[in-house]
């Protein structure tokens, strides 16, 4: 799983009256506090915008808020009020008259658009998930994941028993992975590596990417049976590519120079990972690597997305982000050496592990 966060700027926030250079202001503690409380209001209006679809309207050029909402079904002034607060925020652009435009920000919420991030907005701000951020203090307290506590059984088995959550679910990761695909590209070299398994990989957007980039590559994308019923409609992988289905805590394809993993470690507690580690070294090639597309949690006290990743990891999943400590002894448990961590221009580094005696 993954997310996004979403800021207004400090800027826009009053101004301590000795910061009159003409410098860059420096927040208030209490406004780096309130930005955090209502942070969730930020969350969902960009929720609403994406559901609506406006971003997708206003790619046709700039409308009146009372086009938009007639086109939407919205009430006029109460989309308005969603509107302007997203303008004020970077996402959209407000112009006299109620009439809004798109933003560069605003742009990674169309439909079609590169690296667009609109399913992950929806997945965000959908109710079911909603509510169980509201029980985060369970989690907190007890050590387990809410979503058992608001749905009854855990993630997973969630949304293998709802399909159209499901689909909602696989389409947000797709577009997580647009945070992370050509930046994975651009740091990581993956010449060389005659057979990729993208295990859980979904509809196969990071396996597709890396194959088309790698002319003699051939791939298998991996993940359970509904999961790669959906992938076989909406996918289109190179002719190159095999679709296999399966659980990754039973086994996984034998016998890859390379496999990948894209933001799944990070869902499974220490002891279910150890198993999906163990599954893969148990059958890959003699100098074969394992590949975790992950954010790796700084051991310094500074911000950092991995932080928040963790807390989603929390209350939903039951799993967590890991600091290069952290992912050096788990890999060595399952009988693989850390061999480097590669950064990439996104939150998430490849981390490239191999097998202990190489």
């Amino acid at each position: 799983m993954s997310t996004a966060l979403v800021e207004f700027e400090v800027g826009q926030l009053p101004v301590s009256s000795d910061q009159q250079d003409g410098s860059a202001p420096a927040p208030r503690p209490e406004d780096v506090l309130t930005q955090l409380i209502i942070g969730n209001l930020a969350s969902q209006a960009v929720y609403v915008a994406a559901k609506l679809g406006i971003a997708d309207l206003l790619a046709e050029g700039p409308k009146s808020v009372d086009e938009i909402a007639r086109v939407t079904g919205s009430d006029s002034p109460s989309l308005y009020r969603v509107l302007r607060a997203l303008a004020a925020g970077g996402v959209f652009e407000e112009l006299p008259g109620r009439v809004f435009d798109l933003s560069p920000a605003a742009q990674g919420l169309r439909s079609n658009a590169a690296g667009s991030l609109r399913d992950l907005a929806i997945f965000w701000g959908e109710d079911w998930h909603w509510r169980v951020w509201g029980q985060s203090l369970y989690s907190v307290k007890t050590g387990r994941p809410a979503w058992g506590l608001v749905h009854g059984n855990e993630v997973f088995e969630y949304f293998q028993a709802n399909a159209n959550k499901a689909e909602i679910f696989d389409r947000a990761m797709t577009s997580a992975s647009n945070l992370a695909i050509n930046a994975v590209l651009e740091a990581f070299d993956f010449s060389g590596i005659e057979t990729l398994v993208d295990i859980a990989g979904g509809h196969g957007a990071l396996l597709k990417s890396i194959v088309s980039a790698n002319p003699s590559m051939k791939g298998i994308l991996f993940d359970l049976p509904h999961v790669i019923d959906r992938a076989r409609e909406t996918v289109g992988v190179p002719e190159r590519c095999q679709l296999v289905s399966g659980d990754f805590f039973a086994g996984v394809p034998a016998g890859a120079d390379a496999y990948i993993m894209k933001h799944i470690i990070h869902d499974w507690d220490d002891e279910r990972a150890l198993q999906i580690l163990t599954n893969i070294n148990r059958v890959m090639k003699d100098h074969a690597r394992v590949l975790l597309v992950e954010a790796v949690i700084s051991e310094t006290s500074g911000m950092d997305f991995g932080k928040l990743l963790d807390i989603e990891m929390l209350v939903s999943a039951g799993g967590k982000e890991r600091t290069a400590a952290e992912y050096r002894e788990l890999l060595a448990r399952a009988g693989l050496r850390l061999n480097r961590i590669v950064p990439t221009k996104s939150p998430y580094s490849v981390i490239e592990a191999v097998g202990s005696g190489e």
